[in-house]
Formats: C-alpha cells, structure tokens, sequence
C-alpha cells in the first residue's frame, strides 16, 4: 500500500525518463532560440536603424547646404525673412513628400513654419535647446503627430540653425519617418518567431522520438528482468540489429540463460540436500530405536551395576536424548528448507501458553536458581499454530535460563488490535549488537568454549525463527555483553494478515539500567 502511495503520489518528472528528456530538450532549445532571436533583431533594428540614421542625416545636410546658401543671397532690403524661410520650407517639405520622407519645421521670427498637417510639437523640447545652444547637426528618436487624424508614427528628429544675414540663427527641423523600417522589423520579428515555433517543434518532436527509440529497448529489458524475478526464466528479449541496444538484449538474454543454469543446479543442489537430511533422519529412526530401548533396560538397572558402568549407562541415556532431539530438529528444518511446511491454526490465548511453559520449565529454573515472571495484564488471543508457538516459546526461555546466570527471566506478553507480542527477557551474559543476527544461524554459538549445559541441538533458535516467518511474523533478538538479551516473538492476530508495529519494544526499557 506505501509503494503504491508513493508511485501515485511522485510527478511525471520523477516517474517517465521520456518527460524529462523532452523537458529538458525543450528548455534548452527555448534558451538558445530566445538568446538567437535576441542578438537576430538586436543586430537588424541596429542595422536598419543605423542605416536609416545615416541616410537622414545625409539628406538633412544636403537639404541645409541649399537652404543657407539661398538665404545668403537674401537682401534684407527688398524681401522679407519670414517669406523666405516659408519659402525654403515649403520647398524642403515638397521634397520631402516625394524623396526619402521626411517633415520640415523652421522657427521662423514670428512662429514655427513647416509641413502642413504636422503637430510642430513632435520636435523635442531636448533638441529645441541643444540646437539653440551651438552650432551643428543633432538627431534624437522621436514620435512624430500629427494634427488631424492620422496615427502617429516612429521617427528620427535632426536639427540644426540657418544663418540669415546680419547674424541672426533660425533653427530647422527635419522629421524623418521611420514607419518603413518598424513595419520592416515587425516582419523580420513574426519571421523569426514563427520560425523559432517551427524549430522548438522540431526539436521537441526528434527528441522525444530519439527517446523513445532509446528507452524502448530499455524497457523490454526491465520488463524481462521483472520477469525473470518473477520466475519466468524462459523468457528472453528479442534482438534486433547489430548496434548497442542489440548488444544490450544479447546480454540480458545471456545473463537470462546464465541465472537459469545456476538456479536450476542450486535447485538440484538443495533437493539433494533435503532428501539427504530427510533419508538420513528417517534411516536413523530404526537403529536409533534399538539403541533406545537397550539404553533404557542398562539405565533401569543402573544401581545394579559398579559406578563406572552406572555413570556410563547415566551419559548413554542423555547423550540419547540429545541425539534424538537432533534428528527431531533435523527433520524440522528440512521441512522449512523444502516449503512442506504447514500450520494448523487454532485460536489460542498467547498469555496462557507463556504461563503454561514457564510452569513447564520451573523445574530447569529451580536447578539454575532462576526466578521466572510472567507479565501478561490480560489475554491476547491470536490465530496460531500452538505446537510451534509452545516451541519457539520453550527454546527462547530455556536459552534465557541457561544463560542468565541465576538472575531473574522475565516474559511479557502485549497485544494491540493487528498483532500480539511475546518478549523473554534475561539478565545474563548476552551477546553484541553485530552478533544479534547471527544468533539465529544453525549451529551458531558466541562462545565456542562456553559448555552448553541444557543439551539443546544448536537449531532451536533457527527453527524458531522459521515458526515465526511461518505465521508471517518477527522474532527479534536484542543483546548487550553483561547486561542480558531479549527475544521478541510478534504474530498477527488474524492468520495470513500483516502489522506495521509489535507491541512490545524490541530494545527493553530497562536496558541502560541493565547490569
């Protein structure tokens, strides 16, 4: 339920590796065409500008050059200024109408004489002083209006001062349209918009079909190897071509053909293996048995016999015991190797059977000097298998008690409403935080020179861990050298169902007090 969870909760970004190439793709080309458009129209308004400014301003002189020399002939005495400038400027406004366009304004002596229809108030205040100040040409962008209908338009404002004689200076004005060269630059702007549509297109396009071309054998590949993991090893990629994807499909079908092989041999290895501890246990029984009952008739007669061969009979009679404890263990776990494993489920009180085995092992406690507490406030009911759970139950408190050294066993049992716990908590040698896995290796000691003076088989613990796996539980171990162990059994209370949580800590509370 959490994988699904986190499946549904992630974004397209985390889960489709084409998305992200194509993002990323489309992001790249956004950049690189913004920053090409940019310098593209940055370098053609400068180039047509500029080229628009220079052919004005050689217009302009040309213009000025004939009007001051026409004004150097004038005689003060028989014609007047302001007739002459009119002149001049409705002579440089009709050559402006057919030529390279511009508008003419001339302050005159009384008012401003210029084109007819113009707004004289399109010339800048800016450029109005600059001109009055000094002599020589000067431009600055400007709108140029118009008082009737007519929109107003992009233009290049140039000015400069004609000297009349006697000294006097009246400025002139040209308004050069530049409505050709705007109209000029929004088509090169929807040109290259539109051809930067028709690349980012393109490019989105081609990247996502390289990407799928790329992932799809990378997905066949995923979907084999989720096949293979799932058992289908018969399974194989289809090859196609020559290049580097081929190879890749050749060696995912190797490798399919390889994990085959091994898993088949390791299979025979294990069923041969199985039958072997299986035959071999069986074959045991009967001699086992011939053994057993004349073990029992020396051991019965024991007190007739010299010391030595009463002690002997004594040794035979336990050494019995433990190698048919053995078999019995041997059996069990060749079961759990072969999945013949089962459970036959019963509803039981998980309280009442730690009471029972710890009444069971009282006498073991007593021969230790071991105290047992049993702390279960109320009963846990839970559908187990009670012969398993009374085993696993039985190895870890004898364990506790061989290793406690005289100190107190305690056993806690806590239910909630998915699963019931069952800890056995000791006080004895213990064992490290690296060891706490291996404990439950067969055949495992943390002291190969400490005596095992319970005579268990050394599969107590592995077979108790397999109970629990088998009723989808946990069986969690606990230690510190000196301050003792604890061993948690959890089970769910509903058979096949799971839990998220045990009941019970797996490190005790009173761990840092332990000593």
């Amino acid at each position: 339920m959490n994988a699904d969870v986190e499946r549904t909760g992630r974004t397209p970004w985390s889960r489709s590796l084409p998305f992200r190439v194509v993002v990323t793709a489309l992001v790249a080309a956004l950049t690189i065409l913004a920053a090409t458009g940019w310098f593209l129209m940055d370098q053609s308004s400068r180039g047509i500008l500029d080229g628009k400014k220079q052919s004005s301003l050689a217009e302009a002189s040309v213009v000025l050059d004939g009007m001051q020399r026409d004004l150097r002939t004038l005689n003060l005495r028989t014609a007047s200024i302001n007739e002459r400038l009119t002149q001049l400027a409705r002579d440089a406004a009709y050559r402006g109408s057919v030529g390279n366009q511009y508008y003419v304004v001339v302050a005159g002596p009384v008012s401003d004489i210029g084109s007819a229809g113009l707004d004289y108030a399109s010339v800048p205040e800016a450029l109005r002083r600059a001109v009055l100040g000094s002599d020589g040409v000067y431009s600055t962008p400007t709108e140029i209006r118009f008082a009737d209908a007519r929109p107003a338009v992009p233009g290049l404002a140039i000015g400069s001062a004609l000297s009349a004689p006697g000294g006097t200076r009246y400025p002139v004005y040209f308004l050069f349209t530049q409505q050709p060269e705007a109209e000029t630059l929004a088509v090169v702007q929807r040109a290259t918009l539109v051809a930067g549509l028709i690349v980012l297109v393109g490019v989105v396009a081609t990247v996502y079909l390289i990407a799928v071309q790329v992932l799809r054998p990378i997905r066949a590949a995923r979907l084999a190897a989720e096949r293979l993991a799932a058992g289908h090893l018969d399974d194989r990629m289809a090859v196609r071509g020559t290049e580097d994807l081929a190879g890749l499909a050749r060696s995912m079908n190797h490798m399919a053909t390889e994990l085959d092989r091994k898993i088949t041999e390791l299979e025979d290895l294990s069923r041969v293996q199985q039958q072997f501890v299986s035959d071999v246990s069986h074959e045991l029984r009967t001699p086992l048995t011939t053994v057993r009952m004349a073990a029992d008739v020396l051991h019965g007669q024991r007190e007739e016999f010299d010391p030595l061969a009463a002690r002997s009979s004594e040794l035979l009679s336990a050494e019995l015991d433990r190698f048919e404890e053995l078999l019995t263990d041997l059996l069990e776990i060749s079961r759990f190797d072969a999945g013949a494993a089962e459970l036959n489920l019963d509803e039981v009180d998980l309280s009442q059977i730690a009471a029972e085995e710890l009444e069971a092992q009282s006498r073991l406690a007593q021969r230790y000097g071991t105290p047992l507490q049993l702390d279960a406030p109320e009963p846990c009911l839970a559908e187990v298998d009670p012969r398993r759970i009374r085993r696993v139950l039985r190895n870890l408190i004898t364990n506790a008690i061989e290793h406690g050294e005289g100190r107190p066993v305690s056993v806690h049992v806590r239910g909630d409403e998915a699963a019931v716990a069952v800890a056995v908590r000791d006080h004895g040698v213990g064992f490290s935080a690296a060891e706490a896995h291996q404990v439950f290796n067969r055949f495992w000691r943390a002291d190969p020179a400490r005596r095992r003076t319970v005579g268990g088989s050394g599969l107590g613990l592995s077979i108790a861990l397999g109970d629990a796996r088998l009723h989808n539980g946990w069986l969690n171990a606990w230690g510190r050298p000196g301050r003792g162990a604890q061993f948690r059994l959890t089970v769910p209370r509903k058979a096949g169902e799971g839990f998220v949580s045990s009941p019970w800590p797996a490190v005790p509370d009173d761990a840092e007090a332990a000593v």
